[in-house]
This record gives C-alpha cells, sequence and structure tokens, in this order.
C-alpha cells in the first residue's frame, strides 16, 4: 500500500496472509479499497492474497481465508502487506525471506499490518526506517530491534516501506492512499460507506487518552500516570513524581486512592509487571534482561513481584501468548533457520 502509484491501473497489490494474522486489519485494509472501485466506476486496486505454500491460512480469529497464490507465484508486486498477528517471527523460513527480497529488488514497496513488522525486521527489511505497530507490540519490538526507528502513530510511509498499528488503523491508512491518490472526496464517500465517522490522519493516537482510560480529568493524577508509564525502565521516586505534578507526596497517595483505588506504588509496579509480561510472551530476551527492561535489579525480584501479582512465574508466563493459551513452544522468538538477505 504505497503511498504514490504511478503505473496502469488497477495497481496489483499482495497480502502476505501468516498463520493467525490479525481478520480485523486486514479486512480493515481491503475493505476500503474495494469501495473505492465500486463508487469510482472502475477497478483502482487489485489485490492478491499470498500465503508460503498457497494453502489455506487460519487467523487468530480461527476463521481461515484461501489463498490465491503461492510465493512461487507472485514475482513482483506494487506493494506488498504482511499480515500477522500473533507469534510473527515464528512463520519466517528462509524461503519466505529469499522471496521478501525478491519482492523488493522488483521495486516492490513492503509493509506491516500489526505485528508484520517483526516479520520485515527479522528479514533484515527496515534499516534505517521509522515504523509503527500495535502499541501493545511497540515494547517488545523496541527491545528485539534497538536500532529501527520506531513510533507510536496509526501509520508510517517511507519511499519504500509502510507500516499500521493494524485494528481500524488499517482502514485510516486505506482512506489517506485513497485521498492523496484520488482526492478527499473519494475518501470521505468510502468513509461513509463503512460508517466510519472521521477518517483519523497518522498523527491520532493509537490508544484512549490517559483520561479516558483511567476516567479522571484530574490533571495532577494523569501526568503522574504519564511519567510512570514513560519511566518504567529507570524508576522515578514517588517523591520525584510528586514534585513533577505539582503536588506534595501525600496529596499524590490521596489523588491514587480517591480516584483510582490504590496506591501509586502499587500502581507503579503494576505498570512495569504488565511491561514484564509483555515481554516475556513476545520475545526471547533472558528473564534478567526483561526485569531490567523494567526497572528491576534482579531476576529473583521480578519472580517475586510476578508471581505475587500473576500468581504464576515468569517463567510460566512463557507459556502464555497475549489473548491465548499455547504451548510455550508457540511464543514469538528469533526465527529459526533464516539467513536475512539470502
Amino acid at each position: 500500500m504505497r503511498l504514490d502509484y504511478f503505473g496502469p491501473t488497477p495497481e496489483p497489490m499482495g497480502f502476505l496472509l501468516l498463520p493467525r494474522f490479525s481478520m480485523m486489519a486486514f479486512f480493515s485494509a481491503v475493505e476500503p479499497l474495494r469501495i473505492a472501485n465500486r463508487i469510482s466506476g472502475r477497478p483502482l486496486f487489485d489485490w492478491t492474497l499470498i500465503s508460503e505454500d498457497g494453502g489455506p491460512v487460519t487467523a487468530s480469529n480461527g476463521m481461515t481465508l484461501l489463498a490465491d497464490q503461492s510465493i512461487d507465484q507472485v514475482h513482483s508486486l506494487s506493494s506488498l502487506a504482511v499480515c500477522s498477528g500473533f507469534d510473527p517471527e515464528r512463520y519466517l523460513s528462509r524461503a519466505l525471506v529469499r522471496w521478501l527480497h525478491r519482492i523488493e529488488a522488483a521495486g516492490g514497496a513492503l509493509g506491516g499490518l500489526d505485528t508484520g513488522c517483526f516479520v520485515l525486521a527479522a528479514a533484515g527489511l527496515l534499516d534505517g526506517e521509522r515504523v509503527t505497530l500495535h502499541w501493545e507490540s511497540l515494547p517488545a519490538f523496541h527491545e528485539r530491534f534497538p536500532a529501527i526507528a520506531t513510533s507510536d502513530e496509526l501509520f508510517e510511509f517511507g519511499a519504500q516501506r509502510f507500516s499500521c498499528a493494524g485494528g481500524t488503523a488499517a482502514m485510516d491508512m486505506a482512506l489517506h492512499i485513497i485521498a492523496h491518490r484520488y482526492g478527499q472526496r473519494l475518501a470521505v464517500d468510502v468513509s461513509e460507506q463503512l460508517v466510519h465517522a472521521r477518517i483519523r490522519t497518522h498523527h491520532d493516537q493509537q490508544r484512549m487518552t490517559l483520561a479516558r482510560r483511567l476516567g479522571t480529568h484530574n490533571r495532577r493524577l494523569i501526568n503522574a500516570v504519564s511519567l510512570m508509564e514513560t519511566h518504567l525502565e529507570t524508576p522515578l521516586a514517588l517523591t520525584d513524581i510528586a514534585c513533577r505534578s505539582g503536588v506534595s507526596l501525600r496529596q499524590l497517595q490521596r489523588l491514587f486512592r480517591e480516584t483510582l483505588g490504590t496506591s501509586p506504588q502499587r500502581q507503579y509496579l503494576a505498570l512495569r509487571l504488565e511491561r514484564a509480561r509483555y515481554l516475556l510472551e513476545e520475545t526471547d530476551l533472558e528473564i534478567l534482561a526483561v526485569g531490567l527492561a523494567c526497572g528491576f535489579k534482579s531476576s529473583s525480584s521480578l519472580s517475586r513481584s510476578f508471581r505475587s501479582h500473576y500468581a504464576m512465574s515468569p517463567r510460566q508466563a512463557r507459556g502464555v501468548t497475549l489473548g491465548s493459551a499455547t504451548p510455550s513452544g508457540a511464543t514469538p522468538r528469533k526465527g529459526k533457520d533464516i539467513c536475512p538477505g539470502e
């Protein structure tokens, strides 16, 4: 889904479906293109569903889609979107890496929907790029690929790369492409067909504002939680958080107790443990490295707090993928038998 395209219409696009891909992100990307074709009265976009072996692919919701072609049957595309969800790198083989590099060499723009950038990064195709992913996967991506710049915006476009946070953000990305290519009027008409009240820009936030998530508009409390969320690896002292939020430590404790029903200490610890659980379930970082990334001085201190909070050990958490219960072998790990660029 490249931003600019100067070839003949309809534009040939591909969607690479990996097992357990996000159905929501895929349909959100495709449906605006289909409706744009119908409203304009001519085929503007043409897409092909691709799987590694050409067989059907089952999404994370258990539904299965039939692929149109295998990677061996596709040699060039204007753009290719990698559609994935849970365990993205698990499905990256040598053959798939070679094919992705061939599509790029043929001039195709490569992009990722939801967690698709994990696959592109592991294949060595995101060097020097700035990308976005689903907010839940950003910490794991940053730990796994620290040299690749990330953002928390809805979508990103580069000269030959694109990325999207997934979910309904894929709809906004597709509408942005339609508006850029064929005018705002067509994009609005497509949006209305989708009962999509407002076309969001890439600057819109992925998550609800802190005020909505916390259920309060108290500026000092919101500022305190924001400081906590942005200082997980090197936690701030509560006195420092209180000072930066414009209240005393006692006032801060009262604000948390009266508004959130918890203490600042417990809130901060819960945020750090939540980050630790994401890293345990989505990366292959050692438990000590996960602990250090979340402000714990040792693996034992992480284990004690983790077990108290989640009633299981960090090692046991490795056997549970977010949103589902699966064997530990199904957690995202560095791709096996991968040789980027080969």
